[in-house]
């Protein structure tokens, strides 16, 4: 059963098996310790460190293992931040950072800090000139993801870097998805990234601090990981994690090459073999195994559930999910689609066989998941010219519901006429529009309504 959700978490690499049961016998000792058994579990510390800085670019004496990626993000950010407090209270992010690092943002501005947001375009990337124009005074911190984790696109970290030093700003890169495929250009201040994510084991995250940069760790003091990661080393864990992170690399190149061809066979094939469907992200800069695409009048959760009956495990960023009523915020920051979305993020060894056992499953997954939704037929429809405007309840119903009656409907007002629908689904604010661009109609505007918003409409084909 194809695995297509590398993005959120790896399988476990061969090495990174192999080396954590090795260390498991090796490495069980306290390593701060001088008798035997802690000097060899210092050993397998010490080398899984030199490894590790290898792969990421910086020294071993400035990197820490951390219990996650997401802890790294945290301390790096609050750590960051309370060095720099002299020189201001302003932390800038780009709108599609991981949630860790917006999480961490909104609990600096709750604490009295202010964050500059900088908007992406509608492939998802920043653009360097509007990311150097909010490094103002008083900007403590930067951050910026070296490539977007739920669209692939890759952001231009390099020529940020050089703004920010520049400005004087250190810049924090989140490079959780870019990492196996090769080090972070650009002269970064700190890094952080995740082991699961190259198929290491879960529960160890790195850390990079490059010298000179100011940096003030918060919490209690710990003698640990230079005090940057208080707690006992899970050495076999370190040890699997920085042994499959240098395998990955050593393949790293010939696994880009063959992913890359595959992903852009589903870029190129679903929109085929799918009626009305969006794909998105930068199609040149971006991961090599990693492809969205949003599909018209479904939800998100029913498609997911339907591939996974079908054997195929992928993801979504889709507002529609037991967990949230919100769309992805990374979708909503760029103005796509966000009804139907579906993630692919194909592991290492993915094979020609098992995308094409999917590009075969994908169209009758949608269909089904369509005609039970009521959705109109791809097909135009014609205009009968009965009613010059037509205003659709929608009120209490949620993605993709309101664009669905919207698309059943638009047919029966003739051209320069408009439909109106209200809604009070938070998603309809980005879905509304982006079916407008994708049929070809006009998104007049939104307006507040005696309950939810109304959402205007103009036929032009």
């Amino acid at each position: 059963m194809p695995y297509f959700d590398a993005a959120s978490s790896a399988p476990l690499h061969p090495v990174a098996r192999q080396a954590l049961q090795a260390s498991l016998d090796e490495g069980w000792a306290d390593p701060s310790r001088l008798y035997r058994e802690g000097r060899r579990a210092r050993l397998l510390l010490d080398a899984a460190r030199e490894a590790a800085a290898e792969a990421v670019g910086c020294r071993p004496d400035e990197l820490v293992f951390t219990p996650s990626g997401t802890h790294a993000l945290h301390s790096a950010i609050s750590g960051a931040l309370a060095a720099r407090r002299r020189v201001g209270g302003r932390l800038v992010v780009s709108a599609v950072e991981h949630s860790a690092v917006l999480h961490s943002a909104s609990s600096w501005e709750s604490s009295g800090g202010s964050v500059t947001e900088v908007g992406v375009d509608r492939l998802g990337s920043v653009s360097a000139d509007d990311f150097a124009g909010a490094l103002g005074p008083g900007t403590a911190l930067a951050c910026l993801q070296s490539a977007n984790h739920e669209v692939g696109t890759e952001q231009p970290v390099d020529a940020v870097a050089a703004a920010c030093r520049e400005a004087g700003v250190p810049l924090l890169v989140d490079a959780a998805q870019s990492l196996p495929w090769g080090p972070v250009r650009g002269d970064w201040s700190l890094l952080a990234a995740s082991a699961h994510k190259w198929g290491g084991p879960a529960g160890v995250g790195l850390l990079a601090v490059r010298k000179g940069v100011r940096f003030a760790p918060q919490g209690p003091a710990d003698e640990r990981e230079s005090g940057r990661a208080p707690g006992f080393e899970n050495i076999p864990a370190i040890v699997a994690a920085a042994a499959s992170l240098r395998a990955v690399r050593a393949e790293a190149a010939e696994q880009a090459a063959g992913l890359r061809g595959l992903v852009d066979l589903i870029r190129t094939r679903v929109p085929e073999l799918v009626p009305d469907v969006e794909v998105v992200g930068d199609p040149v800069r971006r991961l090599p195994h990693l492809v969205t695409f949003s599909c018209l009048y479904v939800d998100g959760e029913t498609v997911l559930h339907e591939l996974d009956r079908a054997g195929y495990s992928v993801s979504s960023g889709s507002s529609c999910t037991s967990s949230t009523l919100t769309p992805s915020h990374v979708l909503r920051a760029m103005g796509v689609l966000s009804e139907g979305n579906v993630r692919v993020s194909l592991p290492l060894g993915t094979s020609r066989e098992d995308v094409d056992g999917f590009l075969q499953v994908l169209p009758r997954v949608v269909a089904e998941v369509r005609e039970r939704l009521g959705a109109p037929a791809p097909a135009p429809v014609e205009p009968s010219g009965r009613d010059a405007s037509l205003v659709v309840d929608a009120l209490g119903r949620r993605c993709p519901i309101p664009v669905i009656e919207l698309a059943k409907v638009i047919g029966d007002v003739p051209v320069g006429a408009t439909v109106t629908v209200l809604s009070d689904d938070g998603a309809a604010r980005l879905d509304i529009p982006a079916w407008c661009v994708m049929r070809g109609q006009e998104y007049v505007g939104e307006q507040e309504a005696e309950r939810g918003v109304a959402y205007v409409v103009r036929r032009l084909v």
